[in-house]
């Protein structure tokens, strides 16, 4: 006798509403979240991913914000990537750096390059005040394939990191943080643009960058780097800045 097959089917996964708390991208309004632990079932990240949920730790979460939908997943299109001129005079002024590849096992260098970027980027945020198990565990703590990318200069100092997740379809970059004293880098464009490259290396044809906010000054910087696709109703659609701003 056959056995009923619903019996060897996977659980649903048990989804969490956060409480609302203030919006850290638009001023005056709430956030509000759906979350879901992957820890026990990995093998669904790249599928949430796909439907605009971004990791932290073993969490996926994507807003669930009532009558807001203004934060749009966002994913850069490698293969029709093109640098502007100002992209192209940024990674020729970071051609001395160089690029490693590692496992997502922080250093003291890296948790002291972490304090000095956000003592200086965002000391009025949360991150301002993680310690070092906090900072050790948000690289390490992933139920999936997440690499640190660093990028060191000729003194072979650390100057820039990348928390990156790999992805069936694509490179996911997690967080960054970067030397703020070497601001005429322009770090944080840089390493993006070489996430676009390390993706087109491994034949990958997406860079997921997060949420896009056309009314934050913070997450705007994303519309630099398209082609990209931007997630809403359900679906992936071409970014049409006219319609989505």
């Amino acid at each position: 006798m056959d056995q009923d097959k619903r019996l060897h089917r996977s659980k649903p996964l048990p989804m969490r509403l956060s409480m609302r708390s203030a919006c850290p991208y638009i001023t005056g309004k709430t956030e509000q979240r759906i979350a879901v632990d992957i820890d026990f079932q990995p093998s669904v990240h790249d599928s949430l991913a796909r439907a605009g949920f971004r990791r932290v730790e073993n969490w996926v979460y994507k807003p669930a914000c009532p009558n807001c939908q203004a934060c749009l997943p966002w994913r850069v299109d490698v293969r029709q990537f093109r640098p502007s001129r100002n992209m192209t005079r940024i990674s020729s002024t970071n051609g001395d750096l160089t690029r490693s590849i590692c496992e997502a096992r922080p250093t003291s260098q890296h948790y002291q390059l972490f304090k000095s970027y956000v003592t200086n980027r965002h000391d009025d945020g949360q991150m301002a005040r993680m310690g070092s198990d906090d900072f050790t565990s948000m690289i390490s703590n992933s139920p999936i394939e997440t690499m640190l990318i660093d990028y060191h200069d000729q003194n072979q100092q650390l100057v820039g990191s990348v928390l990156a997740d790999m992805q069936q379809d694509g490179l996911s970059a997690v967080y960054s943080f970067f030397d703020p004293a070497e601001s005429r880098r322009s770090l944080g464009t840089y390493m993006i643009i070489d996430l676009i490259r390390c993706a087109a290396e491994l034949d990958l044809p997406w860079l997921y960058l997060g949420y896009y906010v056309a009314q934050s000054q913070k997450m705007r910087y994303k519309a630099r780097f398209q082609p990209a696709e931007v997630f809403r109703d359900g679906a992936w659609h071409v970014f049409d800045e006219s319609a989505d701003t």
